[in-house]
């Protein structure tokens, strides 16, 4: 049953041929989970999107239905996240720095206001970025807009960027699932390529944050 949850991308035909449309329902909740809570980010995200465009090029799926079924979730699923961090996230921080129990375990020293409220700066300046570009990774994109909740990421913000990256990512796994989805070597490796696509994005930042440091100084 692990397996089958785990690697649901894998058993997607199957599935499809024994529960009619009623996979667009599983499709959602597999999504919105996913990215909306941070004890789920072992299911399948890119490869589950992928499998899915692939079976909308041969007709099996409806890829209008399906892109924005699956956006909704995504973007549902962050805004869940954030929610959930913006409540939850600053008693966390608040807890572990003001316990002594905690205090005293140089692991959760990171865990604090002063921290927090430098979280709040760092996503207000680059949270956009972040927001987005963390979509296209697994894991970091469950944690991603906890976070951002957690350091008090501006709501509006949040928003527009969460709807930026759902559509993005969706659209990006999607239709590569149905234009290549049938190409075995791109099936096969299609982590690299959204990982390839995620360095080269973030190549920018990589050059501003070196220049910053060249011209502070050691």
């Amino acid at each position: 049953m692990l397996d089958f949850i785990l690697h649901f991308d894998k058993h997607l035909l199957e599935f499809v041929r024994v529960y009619g449309s009623w996979v667009y329902a599983i499709l959602f909740t597999i999504v919105f989970a996913e990215t909306g809570f941070v004890v789920t980010p072992f299911l399948p995200g890119d490869s589950l999107l992928f499998a899915t465009g692939a079976l909308c090029a041969t007709g099996v799926l409806s890829t209008p239905v399906a892109f924005g079924l699956l956006a909704f979730a995504a973007f549902a699923g962050n805004a869940v996240n954030y929610t959930v961090g913006r409540f939850i996230g600053p008693r966390v921080f608040a807890t572990s720095g003001s316990d002594p129990q905690f205090g005293s375990d140089r692991g959760f020293r990171l865990l604090n206001q002063e921290y927090l409220q430098r979280a709040h700066a760092f996503f207000e300046q680059y949270g956009g970025k972040a927001v987005i570009l963390g979509r296209f990774v697994p894991i970091v994109r469950t944690f991603v807009p906890f976070v951002a909740g957690a350091a008090q990421m501006t709501s509006r913000s949040f928003v527009v960027y969460n709807l930026v990256g759902a559509v993005a990512w969706v659209s990006l796994c999607l239709l590569s699932g149905v234009f290549f989805g049938n190409i075995p070597i791109v099936k096969n490796n299609f982590s690299l390529v959204t990982i390839g696509i995620v360095f080269v994005s973030i190549l920018p930042m990589l050059v501003e944050l070196i220049a910053r440091r060249s011209r502070s100084g050691p």
